[in-house]
Formats: structure tokens, C-alpha cells, sequence
């Protein structure tokens, strides 16, 4: 069953390290919420969703101060006791995980925790200003799913030094770790970070959308083939991030769907009649917008290579088929 999710920002909160990539002000609320704030969003969210899941988003919640961190715990604890809240959710560092803070999480009610991979090659996490290596990942990993949590892996690609290599090397180590969903950030340039001074000195040059989109519909290949589900592609679009934000890199508001799109286009072109003959693209109309691509990209990709009519929709259709005209 997917739960709704009650958003809780503590921005930059237990973060050792400033990532090059990271500038929090521009992706979450500047403000540092207390108990009473924590209790004041539950309340409001109850009033639009029924029986959500509490996430703490925007730092590395297990490495805050960890009486702060009770006191979150503590806050949010009651909705699950009463039923109200589902349970609870975290982000957090690879190096921030231990028993100790496990036994914690479990006794108010964690359910999910998402870890922030990001590589899985050392080299690119050292470029990356990460400051932890491979090998915790891997060792919280184990131990977050030796204690019974839903664990949840967060890759990025296009880090600093990180070759098509690295992404799929990382891909498949992180599909060994079992993990029960994905996330796959494709790295943008945010004004007033590491990164983007590294742009502007032309050491670092971020990806292109049209790079990162078909790296990242070979990485969902790697994830798919091994049943763990991508829930997210490409940063969530926010005001702030469509309103200039991204000073460069592959951002779209429709990312996720460029990727679907481009996989789509592959495996339909690998069938599709290429000796003249008229034909058109049938599809079920939940896929429809996939299926022609983002401004028609793939229906114009079809008509270079085939003689293509159309991609329409069908109520009647289960699945994509190809009908000679």
C-alpha cells in the first residue's frame, strides 16, 4: 500500500560536511523546527491526509545532537501510538547509522530509512566532499536491514569524476544491498556551492539533460532487473529549483519521464518495420504521454528511422502494440 507522506524539513540539521553539491537554503525551509513545531505540522497535515507516514527530510537526522533527535521522536511518537500517523520516516549519512541509534529509531516507531549513497566509488565520494567511503553504505545497509527497517537508497549521477562506469558500477552495488526502493539524482549546479564555483572555473562540467537521461534509463534497467523499484528520478521540482536555482545541469520538471520515455523509445525501435511500410503505436492511455515523449520527441525520432503515422491511445489497450497500416 503507498502511504501519503507528512513532510518534515529540519534543514542542514547533523550534516558533518558540506557536500560540494549542497546548498540546503535553496531546497528546504531555513527555518529549525522544535517539538511544538513538529506537533503543529503532524496536526495541520492530519487535515489533509489520512494516516500518513512522518518524514523527516533535509538533514541527516541520526546525526544531529541526539537530544534533538529524542525530542523529534518524541514529538512525532503519539500519532503513532494513536494510530493517527502510520509511522515514521528519516534521511540520513551512511556513517551516522550504528546499534545504538537503531534501538533508538525502533522504539518510536521508524519504519524507512533513506540513506544518501550517492557513489559507491571512493574516489567520486572523496570530489563529492562526502566524507564517508563506500563501505559504510554498505555496513549501515546491512545493519538497517538486519534490524527490520525498509531501507532506501539515494544514488546521484554526474558527481565530480564520476565516469558512465562509476554509475553503473554504483547501480549494481547498490542492487546488492537489496534495498527496497531507489532514488536517482541526476547532479545540478546550485548558485552559492562548491560545485557551482567549480563550474564557473570550468573544472567540473555537469551533464546535459540529454546526457543524463540515458544513463539514468540504463541505471532503472540495472534496478528493474533485480525487482528494487526507482520511486524517484530527478530532483523534485520546486519553485525555487524552476524559478533559477539550477545554474546548470540536467534539471527538467519531467525528468522521470524523459527517462520513461526514453526507454520506451528503445524498446519499440528494436521492433518497429524500418522498410517502409505505414504503421502506428497503440499504447494504453496512461502511458500515452510517455509513449510520444516529451514535445513529441519520440514520435520524431520514430518518423527519422521508419514511417511512422502515429502514437495514439486506446481504452481498449493493455499494453503497446505496433498495427501495419
Amino acid at each position: 500500500m503507498k502511504r501519503s507522506i507528512l513532510p518534515i524539513f529540519i534543514p542542514h540539521l547533523g550534516c558533518p560536511h558540506d557536500c560540494v553539491f549542497c546548498d540546503q537554503k535553496q531546497i528546504a525551509s531555513p527555518s529549525v523546527p522544535g517539538a511544538e513545531d513538529v506537533q503543529k505540522i503532524i496536526e495541520e497535515g492530519l487535515r489533509y491526509a489520512k494516516c500518513p507516514q512522518i518524514s523527516f527530510y533535509g538533514g541527516s537526522f541520526t546525526a544531529i545532537d541526539r537530544a534533538k533527535m529524542v525530542e523529534y521522536l518524541q514529538a512525532a511518537h503519539p500519532y503513532i501510538l494513536d494510530g493517527r500517523c502510520h509511522s515514521i520516516r528519516l534521511s540520513t549519512r551512511p556513517d551516522a547509522i550504528d546499534r545504538e541509534v537503531l534501538d533508538i529509531l525502533r522504539a518510536y516507531g521508524v519504519q524507512t530509512i533513506e540513506l544518501g549513497a550517492q557513489s559507491m566509488v571512493d574516489e567520486v565520494l572523496r570530489k563529492a566532499g562526502r566524507g564517508h567511503a563506500a563501505e559504510h553504505t554498505a555496513s549501515a545497509s546491512a545493519l538497517i536491514s538486519e534490524y527490520g527497517f525498509e531501507l532506501i537508497l539515494q544514488m546521484m549521477v554526474g558527481l565530480p569524476g564520476s565516469r558512465y562506469e562509476d554509475e553503473l558500477y554504483t547501480a549494481k552495488a547498490l542492487a546488492r544491498l537489496k534495498p527496497h526502493g531507489v532514488r536517482i539524482y541526476p547532479t545540478c549546479v546550485l548558485g552559492n556551492t562548491a560545485l557551482c564555483r567549480m563550474y564557473e572555473m570550468g573544472s567540473y562540467r555537469p551533464m546535459t539533460v540529454e546526457e543524463a537521461v540515458p544513463v539514468c534509463a540504463d541505471l532503472l534497467d540495472i534496478f528493474e532487473a533485480e525487482n528494487i523499484p526507482v520511486i524517484r528520478l530527478g530532483l523534485n521540482p520546486t519553485e525555487e529549483l524552476s524559478g533559477g536555482a539550477v545554474v546548470a545541469g540536467p534539471y527538467h520538471p519531467a525528468f522521470g519521464e524523459m527517462v520513461m520515455s526514453e526507454r520506451f523509445f528503445r524498446s519499440v525501435e528494436a521492433v518497429i518495420p524500418k522498410d517502409g511500410r505505414p504503421y502506428e503505436i497503440i499504447v494504453p492511455p496512461k502511458i500515452h504521454s510517455i509513449a510520444i515523449g516529451q514535445k513529441k520527441a519520440n514520435l520524431r525520432r520514430f518518423s527519422a528511422i521508419s514511417n511512422i503515422q502515429t502514437i495514439r491511445s486506446d481504452t481498449a489497450c493493455e499494453k503497446a502494440y505496433i498495427r501495419i497500416l
